[in-house]
């Protein structure tokens, strides 16, 4: 559901950094084929600008952001650039295929950047950042500068810097607030100078790109767009660097709530919000803590007794959005064992996924199976359910029964059987830290892999005490760092399933024969 355009709103251009700002996030790395899958997301979800990446950071990032710029239509693809001429270069030779193209260059303007970090006065910087805007707007008319920690910059400084950048070319400026230092107030002011002394500023759009080290971003961005800016730069779950970026999800349904204050819209398909919540969570193994606003689990939750009377007698008396315009169902589903594909297949649709008739049917299989264990099942177990099914890796092992023996101040006995292919392998591990640590070990011993465990994270999906539990896993193999994800109501099958994904990530690019796409580390 996209905002109501009136006379009087102004539309706001949504700039995406999921990819490359938000990818800087520890931990959050991406391989080709998931940027690709959540650069389709961000085209159904309606944002304008996709980020795309710094194709000089690295081979791997020209090569995402070249194959997103030929392969993502609908949406501007952007690529990341400093003020220098090998990195406009490169920028332009990736983002050369795209069907609208933006470089977005970059420099340093602050007096501490300035003197520690590049050792250039005031003129030096206008110098380059006029000459980096002008060697991007030779390729592409459609060009974005940053004045790096654009927060923390002498106002006076600022303008000229703003102004020599529009004057070479820039289309849109974009005033970074780098690291999150800046207040509503303070944002708002700057963004109100900028407009005020700078004489060309009608010429550019202002942009505004916070981060949330203060927890400030998303606050500041709204200050920005109500003094004037026309882009905010925005991640999925608010992901980026340190304490991340000003949360898209946030931003854009603050607008659309409060479209009587700010008078302004965004092209957001606002019920896509949670499924893409949930893909970028799913793709980078950072889930969203259950209070998170729009997205979080217990948003539209209502437990104290006076809110359960209020929202009985009148929604809105506690209730500011639907849930069902940010992609939760109205109601929270219930379905168990005795329910059908149609019923199923209806939910899943419900939930914001398109999934084909085999797709569906896998689904169902696996709903089958957890409906013999769990008496009622939630919205948040089909989804768990359906992004298992679709994050699958071809499995060259794949599970079958586990047996544990464990008890205080004993080793623990783990009894593990896998399969591969038709072959079933089993085998007795007697050692480990406990029940979960024994199990891994087995792993280990059938597949002949040997990885160390740098991330291990279990939740539960919904509530009770049959309830689901998901589990994470971050494996390194000779230096490379696998991700694995299994679901389960038995939390120790949970984390075996888990590691044995990551593990079949691993084979699929080390095991010769073994059919894959793209690998998904």
């Amino acid at each position: 559901m996209t905002d109501t355009n009136t006379t009087d709103s102004r539309r706001i251009t949504i700039f995406d950094t999921t990819l490359r700002d938000g990818e800087q996030s520890p931990g959050a790395s991406m391989n080709l084929a998931e940027k690709m899958e959540i650069a389709q997301a961000l085209v159904t979800l309606g944002v304008d600008v996709i980020e795309a990446g710094f194709p000089i950071a690295s081979p791997g990032d020209f090569e995402s952001v070249r194959e997103i710029a030929q392969s993502v239509r609908g949406v501007q693809i952007c690529g990341l650039a400093r003020c220098r001429e090998a990195d406009i270069d490169r920028a332009w030779e990736a983002l050369k295929s795209a069907q609208q193209p933006r470089i977005h260059v970059f420099l340093a303007t602050s007096a501490i950047h300035r003197e520690f970090k590049l050792k250039m006065d005031k003129d030096a910087i206008i110098h380059h950042a006029v000459a980096g805007v002008k060697r991007a707007v030779g390729y592409c008319g459609n060009v974005e500068f940053s004045p790096e920690d654009a927060a923390r910059t002498e106002p006076d400084f600022l303008c000229q810097v703003v102004e020599a950048a529009i004057a070479a070319g820039a289309t849109t400026v974009n005033i970074p607030d780098t690291v999150g230092y800046a207040t509503p107030t303070h944002m708002g002011r700057v963004i109100q100078t900028l407009r005020n002394r700078v004489p060309n500023i009608d010429k550019a759009v202002i942009s505004i790109h916070c981060h949330n080290d203060l927890g400030m971003a998303v606050a500041n961005s709204l200050a920005a767009v109500e003094a004037g800016a026309g882009q905010i730069e925005c991640t999925i779950n608010g992901l980026g660097e340190r304490a991340g970026n000003c949360s898209l999800e946030e931003v854009v349904m603050a607008l659309r709530t409060r479209s009587d204050f700010y008078h302004a819209h965004t092209n957001v398909n606002t019920r896509r919000l949670v499924p893409t919540s949930r893909l970028v969570a799913n793709v980078t193994g950072i889930h969203v803590q259950r209070n998170k606003a729009i997205v979080g689990q217990n948003a539209f939750a209502h437990e104290a007794g006076i809110h359960q009377d209020g929202m009985l007698k009148e929604r809105t008396t506690y209730e500011i959005m639907l849930p069902e315009d940010v992609g939760f169902a109205t109601t929270e589903l219930v379905l168990g064992k005795h329910s059908g594909r149609a019923a199923l297949a209806a939910r899943i649709k419900a939930l914001g996924y398109s999934l084909g008739n085999e797709q569906i049917q896998q689904v169902f299989e696996l709903f089958k199976v957890l409906a013999d264990k769990k008496k009622e099942i939630y919205d948040a177990d089909i989804a768990a359910l359906i992004e298992q099914e679709m994050r699958q890796v071809p499995e060259l092992w794949s599970f079958v029964s586990y047996e544990v023996t464990s008890a205080t101040g004993r080793i623990p006995i783990a009894k593990l059987r896998l399969r591969r292919g038709h072959q079933e392998t089993a085998t007795e591990v007697i050692g480990g830290d406990g029940p979960v640590d024994a199990v891994f070990l087995a792993i280990e011993q059938l597949t002949g892999f040997t990885v160390s465990c740098r991330d291990f994270n279990v939740h539960s999906v919904t509530v009770g005490k049959d309830a689901q539990g998901e589990v994470m896993v971050q494996i390194e193999h000779e230096k490379q760092v696998y991700r694995g994800r299994g679901v389960s109501t038995d939390s120790i099958e949970a984390s075996a399933r888990a590691f044995l994904n990551a593990v079949n990530k691993i084979a699929a690019v080390t095991v010769p024969n073994t059919k894959t796409v793209t690998p998904n580390p």
